[in-house]
C-alpha cells in the first residue's frame, strides 16, 4: 500500500534522529510534510534557527501520497471564487498559485535538486453534456483573470468520448519526497534540526514563548507553525468546526504504450485523475480519484476497480503495479486557512484545509506565514486568514457537519446494532452488540478476530468501518485507525481502546 513516490525514495534522510533531550529555538515546526519544510528552508536560509518535529517520518502520509501536481488549476475552482468572493480575490489567489510554481522551481535550481520536475499542461476535462457549461464558464472567468486559457474538444489524453476541456499551460509536476531530499539537505546545512519519531501531545504558551511537548521533552520556542494538515489542538481556533477530511484512492499502472503529456482531472463525479510519472526509470501511469469524505461511504462499491478500468480506457494492456490511499482537508468555503492560529495565540501559524493542491499551496502558505514571522507585508495573506468567520457562513456544510457530529456522538451512542460476531463473514468489519455494549469488530481472511472500542479519542466520535481500506474512521473530524486499532491519521493523538 506504499506510494510509488514512497517506493522510490524510501529513505528522505541519511541520518534518522528523534527528539531525545529539551531545545530550544526560533521556530518550532510541527509536521514533516512539504509545508512544514518548505517553511523551515525558508526560515534557516534567513538565520533563523528552526526545529522539526514528525510524529512519524518525514514525507509519510498526505505530502507523500500525492499525484504530485504543481499546478494553479484546481478542478473548476475560479467561476465558484469569482462568484463568491469577487474577482481581486480569485486573481489573487491564482496569482499566488502561479508564483508558487516558479518559486519551486527556483528552489529546485538553487539548490541543484533532481527531482524528476518538467513543466506540463494541465486540463479538466468531461465526457458528459452536464459539464460543457461549466468548463466553458471557468474559461470564461479564468480570461476575466487574465491567464490564457484555452477551451478544446481534443486532449491529449488517449481516451474516447471528450467533449470538450480546459487547458492551463505551463504547469508542473515532480517527485515531492525527492524534492523534500533537497530540502533537508538545505535546512540542515543551515544549522536546523529535523526530529522523526517525536509526536507533539501540547502546546503551552509561557509567558512570551511557546513550550511545546514530544514525550518527556520539551521545545522552547519564540514561534510555532502548525503543519499537520488538520489541526490536533481543538481549542482555540476550533478548527474542527470549519473543516472536514477526505479520502482518495490511488493506483499505478505499468503501460505497454500510451505514454502522453500533460495532467488531467475530469470535471464529473468520481473524480478522476491522470498523469505520467516515473517509478524505477520507467514511465508509469498515475491515477487517483474517487474522493469522499472520511467516514461516509464511497460513491463507488470499489474505488480500485474504477481506478483499473480508467486505467484500461488509456490502455487496454496496463497492469497494476501499486495501489493506495491519500486523506486531505478541505475547508467549508474551499479556501486554505493560512496564517495565524487564533487571536489568543500570537506567533502560533497555521497551514490546512489545501483540498488536495498542497504542493503549490503549501508554498504559497510557507512564503505567507515566513513572511508573517519576519515582519513583512504578503499582498497574499488576508484572502487566506484563518481567523476569517465567514466559511462558517456556509449554512449547508455546516448543517452536514453538525448533523453528522450530532448523530456520531449522541444519537448513535443509544442504538445497539443487530450484528454479532457469529454473523460476521471473513474480511469483514462491523460494530456489534456484545454483552450489552457497542464493539468494533474485524473478522479477517482466515477468520482472527480484532476487537476496539469503536469510538474516536479525538471528541467521542463513533467510527465507521472502512471495507475498502479495512480501516476504522471518524465521520467527524476524519482520524482513522487500521484494523488492530492503530492510528493512521489525525487529529487523534492516541490509539483505539483494544478489546
Amino acid at each position: 500500500m506504499n506510494s510509488i513516490w514512497i517506493d522510490t525514495v524510501p529513505e528522505i534522510l541519511a541520518k534518522h534522529q528523534n527528539l531525545d533531550t529539551d531545545i530550544s529555538c526560533d521556530v518550532a515546526i510541527i509536521g514533516g510534510g512539504l509545508t512544514g519544510l518548505t517553511c523551515a528552508y525558508y526560515l534557516s536560509k534567513k538565520g533563523l534557527k528552526v526545529a522539526v518535529l514528525e510524529k512519524d517520518s518525514l514525507m509519510s502520509k498526505t505530502s507523500g501520497n500525492t499525484t504530485a501536481k504543481i499546478t494553479a488549476q484546481h478542478g473548476l475552482f475560479y467561476k465558484y471564487l469569482i462568484d463568491s468572493f469577487g474577482v481581486e480575490t480569485a486573481k489573487d489567489y491564482l496569482t499566488c498559485n502561479l508564483n508558487a510554481i516558479t518559486n519551486i522551481k527556483k528552489i529546485i535550481d538553487d539548490e541543484h535538486i533532481d527531482c524528476d520536475f518538467e513543466y506540463q499542461n494541465s486540463y479538466v476535462f468531461t465526457k458528459s453534456n452536464s459539464y460543457i457549461q461549466d468548463i466553458k464558464d471557468e474559461v470564461k472567468a479564468t480570461h476575466m483573470l487574465g491567464i490564457d486559457s484555452k477551451l478544446l474538444t481534443k486532449i491529449p489524453l488517449p481516451i474516447s468520448n471528450v467533449l470538450c476541456a480546459i487547458e492551463f499551460p505551463n504547469q508542473a509536476q515532480f517527485n515531492p519526497r525527492k524534492y523534500a531530499i533537497g530540502l533537508c539537505n538545505s535546512i540542515l546545512n543551515n544549522h536546523g534540526s529535523i526530529f522523526e519519531n517525536s509526536k507533539v501531545t501540547n502546546i503551552e504558551k509561557i509567558k512570551d514563548s511557546y513550550s511545546t511537548s514530544v514525550g518527556e521533552h520539551i521545545v522552547q520556542s519564540n514561534y510555532v507553525i502548525l503543519a499537520t494538515r488538520y489541526p490536533f489542538i481543538n481549542a482555540p481556533g476550533f478548527y474542527f468546526l470549519k473543516m472536514y477530511q477526505t479520502l482518495s484512492y490511488c493506483a499505478s499502472f505499468e503501460l505497454s504504450g500510451n505514454i502522453f503529456p500533460g495532467m488531467y482531472i475530469n470535471a464529473e463525479n468520481p473524480t478522476l485523475s491522470a498523469r505520467i510519472a516515473k517509478y524505477n526509470d520507467k514511465d508509469v501511469l498515475l491515477l487517483s480519484g474517487c474522493s469522499h469524505k472520511v467516514g461516509k461511504p464511497s460513491g463507488v462499491s470499489d474505488p480500485y476497480s474504477t481506478l483499473t478500468t480508467f486505467a484500461h480506457s488509456i490502455d487496454s494492456d496496463s497492469k497494476l503495479i501499486s495501489k493506495w490511499v491519500t486523506e486531505d482537508s478541505v475547508s467549508l468555503d474551499k479556501l486554505p486557512y493560512i496564517g495565524k492560529f487564533s487571536t489568543f495565540m500570537p506567533n502560533m501559524y497555521i497551514a490546512s484545509g489545501f483540498k488536495k493542491w498542497g504542493m503549490t499551496l503549501s508554498n504559497v502558505a510557507s512564503n505567507i506565514i515566513v513572511d508573517q514571522i519576519l515582519g513583512n507585508d504578503n499582498e497574499y495573506a488576508n484572502i487566506f486568514d484563518s481567523t476569517r468567520l465567514h466559511p462558517i457562513q456556509n449554512k449547508e456544510e455546516m448543517g452536514n457537519m453538525i448533523k453528522e457530529a450530532t448523530s456520531s456522538i449522541v444519537i448513535k451512542k443509544f442504538n445497539l446494532p443487530n450484528a454479532t460476531i457469529q454473523s460476521l463473514a471473513n474480511n469483514e468489519g462491523k460494530i456489534i452488540e456484545f454483552e450489552g455494549t457497542k464493539v468494533g469488530v474485524y473478522k479477517d481472511k482466515c477468520g482472527n478476530i480484532y476487537k476496539i472500542k469503536p469510538i474516536c479519542p479525538h471528541l467521542g466520535c463513533e467510527l465507521s468501518w472502512n471495507p475498502v481500506n479495512k480501516t476504522w474512521d471518524c465521520p467527524c473530524h476524519g482520524s482513522r485507525f487500521d484494523y488492530t486499532g492503530k492510528l493512521l491519521y489525525g487529529p487523534s493523538l492516541h490509539d483505539l481502546t483494544i478489546l
